[in-house]
């Protein structure tokens, strides 16, 4: 048995696959008096935050800001879209959140059903989209609940192709996995800010293209509050159009500024290898305990892995005894709830940070299992 002591700080210790910890510097930001968020003070920050933005989507197009989770602007991105049926990957809890908000937008849905943890090839998109003329597509960058990452780049040209624009759910993927807006042509992405970019809970982000953009105007049920094209108006002054959360806003100026400092590719090569570390971690006690990991080789996501555990032992038996230990992992997630558990090796965190994690996690699986 690992004996792993408590963790001697509080900050490295919460690999939860979001919220995921956030520096004290950045939540220090967040105690700054009030401005008006229709002066001079208020836009010339903002403009700061969508320069970082831009770097962090890779694009040159306006990032919308909403003070929403994610899913609101998964709502927007659906009524963006002008009537017609639409095509949802479905392939985990979060992609499944995607498609649920389509039936409860009033719109017909088409649903490709992929198994959890696997994901949908290039082919199998193209074949339906060529059996149907769809106004949209939903597909999860990096679907949170199993640890897979779809082939967005790849979906998107065979979307492309088909005329149909892809709505992309990249909560756990942008600021950790790699994603280029304008270099891979998407049509639209959006993310959260409580994941791999390490901000507070309470803000999402998303970019559309010109040509997503222009289809807006046609949509008929865009509503008020998610209508994205005065989102877009909005971003033009540097403002957003509904009072925005100006607390988390002074934390994501910060945040940004570290990001541009670490930069994108840094970033997503710090990533990569602590996923390559949780892998290789997984497979050396594999036989020892008979974990596995959910997503199959090739496709699993740098930010998030769902750890498969063994018959006579829940997900949750095991983030209780890692959290004994100091530790905050994931509990499963939707349908693979029991029969795994999830590590957020997202935002700030580092590879030896996450080695006394998962030496925590050994420990608590040997207690378990009596190994």
């Amino acid at each position: 048995m690992t004996t792993t002591t408590m963790p001697d700080t509080t900050f490295g210790t919460f690999f939860l696959p979001g919220p995921t910890e956030v520096r004290p510097e950045v939540l220090q930001a967040m105690t700054r008096p009030m401005i008006a968020h229709r002066g001079r003070e208020f836009e010339a920050m903002f403009a700061r935050i969508q320069e970082g933005l831009r770097e962090v989507f890779g694009t040159a197009r306006p990032v919308f800001v909403s003070s929403s989770s994610a899913t609101g602007l998964m709502e927007a991105a659906v009524r963006g879209v002008p009537q017609g049926p639409i095509l949802s990957v479905v392939n985990g809890a979060f992609s499944e959140r995607f498609a649920q908000i389509v039936r409860q937008t009033d719109r017909e849905l088409d649903v490709l059903d992929v198994e959890p943890g696997q994901v949908a090839t290039p082919d199998e998109v193209a074949a339906r989209l060529r059996a149907r003329r769809y106004t949209a597509m939903t597909v999860v960058h990096s679907e949170t609940s199993t640890g897979a990452l779809h082939d967005v780049r790849a979906i998107r040209a065979v979307a492309a192709e088909a005329g149909v624009p892809c709505l992309v759910d990249s909560v756990t993927g942008v600021g950790g996995a790699e994603l280029r807006f304008d270099d891979w042509s998407l049509d639209l992405a959006l993310t959260g800010s409580q994941k791999a970019l390490a901000m507070p809970p309470g803000l999402a982000f998303a970019v559309a293209s010109e040509g997503y953009m222009a289809n807006v105007t046609r949509a008929s049920a865009r509503g008020l509050y998610f209508d994205l094209a005065e989102f877009e108006e909005y971003v033009k002054k540097n403002q957003t159009p509904n009072t925005p959360a100006t607390s988390l806003l002074y934390a994501a100026e910060v945040q940004l500024a570290h990001l541009r400092a670490e930069t994108m590719p840094a970033r997503w090569a710090r990533h990569a290898a602590m996923a390559a570390q949780t892998h290789r971690w997984v497979d050396e006690r594999a036989a020892r305990f008979g974990i596995g990991i959910l997503a199959p080789a090739g496709h699993r996501s740098p930010t998030v892995t769902a750890v498969t555990v063994p018959d006579g032992i829940t997900g949750d038996d095991i983030v209780r005894a890692v959290k004994a230990r100091g530790f905050t992992l994931g509990s499963g997630y939707g349908t693979v709830k029991t029969r795994t558990f999830r590590v957020g090796h997202m935002g700030d965190h580092t590879p030896d940070r996450l080695a006394a994690c998962l030496d925590a996690t050994e420990d608590a699986l040997a207690e378990l299992l009596g190994r």
